[in-house]
């Protein structure tokens, strides 16, 4: 049973039960139920900022693991770019030096980046947006280095073919060689008796000493010559021929491909020549030039200084 309440009443003196009307209870009701409902609202407030639900802790912990994974990927980013920029140094001061190639400008190495980047301005969040960047470079980057690579190895090739093919050894062997004849121009002919060209050099050995070819090529002429004698060209290729003189025979045929240091005759005194010796001679272009400075780069101090001596020796031409 419900409590009853009670007023004191001074008109008449007595206590008289309280009436309230339903206007004044509705609005009491209304009160209760108003001010219920915001500290409903507040404590439900309170408690999901301080006790948040299980699927909300593990997206915030899910996040922050990504996070840290995309500042560990950006950190990999840029130790890859850096080892990458020693690469592009590398082939731009090294390798296209040797191979005598032009380096790369940096606009070339950065060629199609602005592109890239106005596709990451979609991205919302920015340390997704920089690594996305970041990777989008090195990409570039990567691409253009790759296609500088491959001409390197393409020049590489051609270079080496032609290094291969490029007079630059010794005929005949220091521990054949007796005399070098170091006169290269206009000489008195010891078997004609006047002055011509002599367009090349002389090594002294003893007859049937091995003639080794000074560098890759095909044979264009293997036959006997009035003034050479058994004599043999070989067509380098690149502007480049040599000639071996004065052969006791050859080994090689017109149209034969040989390699550097292939024996391709021997050492003797046949054609217009007053002892065995070999006549050498380079030509480029079709015109003799010196072949001393076609072999010492590949000879050592000692060999250097034995063929000094030994040209230092001679003073006259044998052919």
């Amino acid at each position: 049973m419900a409590q009853m309440r009670y007023t004191y009443n001074p008109d008449t003196c007595k206590y008289e039960p309280v009436v309230v009307s339903p206007k004044v209870a509705g609005r009491k009701i209304l009160n209760f139920l108003g001010i219920s409902f915001l500290i409903g609202l507040t404590g439900a407030f309170y408690f999901n900022y301080r006790f948040p639900l299980v699927d909300e802790t593990l997206q915030a912990e899910r996040n922050q693991k990504l996070k840290t994974e995309w500042r560990v990927l950006y950190k990999q980013l840029q130790r890859t770019s850096n080892q990458l920029s020693a690469l592009e140094h590398n082939d731009d001061q090294n390798y296209r030096v040797i191979l005598d190639l032009e380096p790369l400008d940096q606009s070339q190495r950065e060629a199609g980046v602005g592109g890239r980047e106005r596709e990451s301005e979609s991205i919302p969040y920015p340390i997704i947006r920089t690594a996305y960047e970041q990777a989008e470079k090195i990409k570039n980057r990567l691409d253009i280095e790759a296609q500088s690579l491959q001409q390197l190895m393409n020049e590489l090739l051609k270079k080496e073919k032609m290094w291969a093919s490029r007079p630059a050894i010794q005929p005949v062997s220091n521990k054949d060689l007796k005399h070098l004849h170091t006169i290269f121009g206009l000489r008195m002919h010891p078997l004609l008796g006047y002055v011509r060209p002599h367009n090349g050099l002389d090594f002294t050995a003893p007859q049937g000493s091995p003639v080794y070819a000074t560098g890759d090529g095909k044979v264009s002429y293997a036959q006997y010559s009035t003034s050479y004698g058994n004599v043999v060209f070989i067509n380098h290729g690149y502007d480049f021929e040599t000639r071996y003189a004065h052969l006791t025979n050859f080994i090689v045929a017109s149209g034969q491909f040989v390699k550097r240091g292939q024996v391709i005759g021997y050492v003797g005194n046949t054609g217009l020549s007053v002892s065995a010796h070999l006549h050498y001679e380079v030509l480029y272009k079709n015109s003799p030039i010196n072949p001393i400075n076609f072999f010492q780069r590949d000879l050592n101090n000692k060999e250097y200084e034995k063929l000094v001596e030994i040209g230092s020796q001679a003073t006259s031409s044998l052919d």
